[in-house]
């Protein structure tokens, strides 16, 4: 199929203005819009130091003992892995 070249040179012209067309779209987006800074310190995020005493190593978690059946059962499984692997 031979392309005229009137046909080429329109077509040629043609992409020119559309491709210029969407550069300048592109370039003159309106800059009106403004972001908003965000706040030196955010509301309800502040932190302050706890009122109490520093912990200790001491201290517990709230861990309660074991159960001795519980316990038992425990330490029989640890022994067979042990013994029999997983």
């Amino acid at each position: 199929m031979k392309l005229n070249s009137g046909v080429l040179g329109a077509l040629l012209v043609t992409s020119a203005l559309l491709y210029n067309a969407l550069a300048a779209a592109q370039t003159n987006s309106p800059t009106t819009a403004t972001a908003t800074r965000p706040a030196t310190t955010p509301s309800g995020q502040t932190s302050l130091p706890a009122e109490g005493p520093p912990a200790t190593t001491t201290q517990t978690t709230g861990e309660v003992t074991r159960d001795p059946v519980v316990k038992k059962m425990n330490e029989d499984e640890r022994q067979k892995v042990n013994t029999e692997g997983k």
